[in-house]
């Protein structure tokens, strides 16, 4: 059977004509007026029964949840609140709601409450209007990268890569859990019998996949679900979550930044055409949930105007340096250089070849700081921003860049005794007293940072140090091998 959904109904199309709608009861007052809605738009419409042409046990059935089918004629309503109405002439239960165990009442509900009760919540207007919004934002993300010639990537769900680090993974095994799982020689998980034959996990990111497929395709984007096993509760950490991740060859910052805010202003300017009602009522339930609040503590600007705001402003760029705080900003701007000599000579007196490296928590610290201004040339200060360098100035930070491109070739040098492989070069490992793993985090890092300078061959070797210092995970180190030649095998 044939029936016209209610928002079409409400816009009046079918006026004077007899219709079918079907839907569940929201409301049932006074043995005669039914609110009905289908799920198509957050307003209902209004169905009048005439209850003395109905069989009294029928009408008993027309309950709060209720599924039915209503025939009659759409007028213009006799009463406030809406403009049409169904004249009713037939009524039909299509399932029965019990009124003393349907959960979902006609009026607001907690949202710890509609947590609880899971499978019924979009029932309410509240998910209702925040499942036809994300329906409609979804539809605008892939429209507007239709319309800018991008090409729709799906990359892999299960996948062996973590991304560049990007978040703790989910692991995906058909190993035994209970013990029982196949062993290596040395008591680790032998995963070569799994189901992949290898370490597998849920994805963190699709870029990856994206970025080769930006170097063939020139514009690509990734749209789909993502996991994060971080164990944070909180409104910003979500094990699940659809990602959007675009990948452009040949873009530089400028043109990313354009790319980003050219794509938000759409997708609200779409969401607001399309999705009023729906905002409206968020727009009314935001104010009424902050009603219980401090005054200080309330939104400035309703949920719309901060929307139109967004549209109407452009973005506000600022460097990294201008988002910190005023001491933050020093430290960055004016960096005592002595202080970084000092760090790095007393860096330099623990390398003994052959010999353990043993490291305090403050000189790790330095050293982490250190191995950041490897990876690009020393910040000017902001007095010399507009000027030329003094003479002296340049001989000495030029000088400064030797003796960190001198420490960094040391660390290469050191520390044969851990390497089995001779051919292979070594890298810096530390080795604390509590295990607490900082030789493996010190080892990635500046693989790293081998990766950032395009020196592949060195991010390799270094990844092969932790496969023999850390077999267990030899799986997830050689996927980071694999990737890295695949790059190389790009850029070459």
């Amino acid at each position: 059977m044939r029936h016209t959904k209610v928002i079409d109904l409400l816009n009046g199309s079918s006026l004077l004509q007899e219709i079918t709608a079907k839907g569940w009861v929201k409301t049932f007052r006074n043995n005669q007026f039914i609110a009905l809605n289908d799920g198509s738009t957050i307003h209902n419409i209004q169905c009048v029964v005439d209850f003395e042409n109905f069989p009294a046990e029928l009408l008993k059935k027309v309950t709060t949840g209720a599924a039915i089918a209503v025939k009659g004629t759409l007028i213009e309503s006799q009463g406030a609140g809406q403009k049409f109405e169904i004249q009713v002439k037939s009524l039909e239960i299509l399932g029965e709601s019990d009124p003393e165990k349907f959960p979902i009442q006609p009026k607001k509900h907690s949202l710890e409450f509609l947590r609880e009760n899971a499978h019924l919540r979009v029932r309410t207007n509240v998910f209702g209007a925040i499942m036809r919004v994300r329906s409609v934002l979804s539809y605008a993300v892939h429209k507007y990268f239709q319309e800018s010639g991008f090409v729709y990537v799906n990359t892999p769900i299960i996948t062996g890569s973590d991304a560049e680090g990007a978040g703790e993974m989910f692991q995906v095994t058909s190993l035994s859990l209970d013990g029982n799982a196949p062993k290596n020689e040395d008591g680790t998980i032998n995963y070569k019998e799994d189901f992949f034959g290898k370490h597998t996990n849920l994805t963190v990111s699709g870029q990856l996949e994206a970025e080769t497929y930006a170097m063939a395709l020139g514009q690509v984007y990734t749209f789909g679900p993502t996991f994060r096993a971080e164990n944070s509760n909180t409104s910003r950490h979500l094990a699940e979550f659809w990602m959007i991740e675009p990948e452009v060859a040949f873009n530089d910052l400028d043109a990313n930044m354009d790319l980003a805010e050219d794509f938000i202003k759409s997708i609200i300017r779409h969401v607001m055409e399309k999705c009023e009602d729906d905002l409206k009522f968020l727009e009314q339930r935001l104010k009424d949930e902050e009603k219980s609040k401090p005054q200080a503590e309330r939104s400035e600007m309703s949920l719309i105007e901060k929307l139109q705001f967004v549209l109407e402003n452009n973005f506000k760029r600022v460097s990294y340096t201008e988002t910190q705080p005023e001491e933050k900003k020093e430290d960055i701007l004016s960096e005592d250089e002595e202080t970084v000599v000092t760090s790095v000579e007393t860096l330099e007196e623990k390398l003994e070849i052959g010999t353990p490296i043993e490291f305090t928590s403050a000189e790790k610290h330095s050293f982490s700081e250190w191995l950041q201004l490897t990876k690009a040339e020393p910040i000017k200060r902001k007095e010399e921003e507009t000027e030329a360098i003094e003479p002296q100035k340049e001989e000495k930070l030029q000088e400064e860049k030797r003796k960190k491109e001198e420490l960094i070739n040391r660390f290469i040098e050191t520390n044969p005794k851990i390497i089995p492989n001779k051919n292979m070069s070594s890298v810096p490992v530390f080795i604390e007293k509590n295990e607490d793993d900082q030789s493996f985090l010190m080892t990635e890092t500046l693989a790293k940072i081998y990766l950032e300078q395009k020196k592949y061959q060195k991010a390799i070797q270094a990844y092969e140090i932790l496969i023999l210092k850390y077999p267990e995970k030899s799986s997830l180190f050689a996927d980071r091998i694999s990737n890295i030649k695949m790059l190389q095998n790009y850029n070459s």
